[in-house]
């Protein structure tokens, strides 16, 4: 039977949302079922963008009564619900336990003891799973380093070292197979997600998939939520005549991937079985520098306002983590088509729409950082 009811699970969000639109445009019926957090959504309301030809239901995945008869009406469920920043997880650690990793027990409950119909599910996963990315010794081969520590991040010494020889380290792609560090309550709960759901597909033959998103881009990203991307939250101080805050030394490695393309992976992820049972990276393949992403918008901007390159590091940060996209490409065909420059440009036009929304609340949740004993000065 082929599947055309879908449930998305914080489909109001800006992942959810964008791929609401693209099921709804391939034919599928979608139900939305979203909490409307205030942190993400400021006003408590449907978004703007909603889709009209979408049943939005307001409520929360850790309520049964809500969320069961709503998973027993499809065919497939997409899960995003979630709570998600990584800080703030060190601090709100039973909202993060409670929402991520009950939420999705519950669905597997639902699914594991009811008289279901649904044929794929679809768990968002995160890049945090992997803690640091990969590395390359010289002498020793890959190699997977484990967080920083606080005395390395105070003398501004950035650059990981082999765990073995000590030596410093290149940064490569890295793969699905790569060794897991979980160094966050976010990062945790991500990886609970993706083993619960797995570990439930495998055994009662429900095919299920595992995203692990890396940095993704695009419209629809809360400009006023100071949790949400870095892109984000740079394009709102810029907004605002502040300068992105760029920490360390800037020279982070990343993998930036457009939402459309995101879009195209996921669909493939639910239309195809390729990659059934497994955790799937899906970024662009292109890496870049932090520093070189606040100066992007910085230009794309036309703004004369420079990043403020700190010197501070934060305890939970990675110093480099790129997608290596080889999976996506062999078992989906995935082939990601928006460039940084392109995917940049859309951000900032939509962005500039939209100047009401681009409150700058990044001081007061880098305050909170601060509190909280997360920041690490020389």
């Amino acid at each position: 039977m082929a599947i055309r009811q879908v449930l998305v699970t914080g489909g109001a969000g800006y992942i959810g949302s964008h791929l609401v639109d693209g099921l709804v445009a391939r034919g599928y019926d979608v139900v939305v079922l979203d909490s409307l957090v205030p942190q993400v959504h400021r006003s408590g309301t449907w978004p703007s963008y909603a889709n009209p030809r979408v049943r939005y239901v307001q409520g929360d995945v850790r309520d049964r009564a809500v969320f069961e008869p709503l998973v027993l009406a499809s065919q497939a469920v997409v899960h995003f619900a979630a709570a998600v920043s990584i800080g703030q997880s060190m601090y709100q650690i039973d909202r993060y336990v409670d929402v991520n990793t009950r939420g999705t027990a519950l669905l597997l409950d639902i699914l594991v003891n009811t008289g279901h119909q649904v044929e794929k599910v679809i768990v968002a996963s995160s890049i945090g799973v992997y803690g640091e990315g990969a590395y390359a010794c010289g002498t020793c081969g890959p190699v997977a380093p484990g967080l920083r520590g606080e005395a390395q991040l105070a003398a501004r010494e950035w650059e990981q070292r082999c765990p073995r020889c000590g030596t410093p380290v290149r940064s490569v792609p890295t793969p699905e197979d790569k060794p897991l560090y979980r160094d966050n309550i976010y990062s945790m709960t991500k990886y609970h997600q993706e083993e619960m759901v797995l570990l439930i597909g495998k055994t009662y033959g429900i095919p299920a998939v595992a995203p692990r998103f890396f940095n993704v881009y695009g419209p629809r990203q809360s400009l006023s939520n100071p949790y949400a991307g870095v892109a984000a939250i740079w394009i709102s101080r810029l907004l605002n005549g502040k300068p992105p805050v760029v920490f360390e030394d800037g020279g982070q490695l990343r993998d930036f991937v457009s939402i459309h393309d995101v879009v195209d992976c996921l669909t493939l992820m639910l239309e195809t079985p390729g990659a059934d049972f497994l955790p799937v990276n899906v970024g662009s393949g292109t890496t870049v520098t932090i520093l070189e992403i606040a100066r992007l918008l910085q230009r794309l901007l036309g703004s004369t306002v420079e990043p403020e390159v700190t010197g501070v590091g934060r305890k939970f940060d990675v110093r480099h983590n790129t997608a290596d996209i080889t999976r996506a490409r062999e078992t989906l065909g995935f082939a990601p088509k928006v460039s940084l420059e392109q995917g940049f440009a859309e951000l900032i036009e939509w962005a500039k729409t939209t100047p009401d929304v681009a409150v700058d609340e990044f001081d007061r949740a880098l305050a909170e950082l601060d509190r909280k004993g997360l920041l690490v000065r020389s």
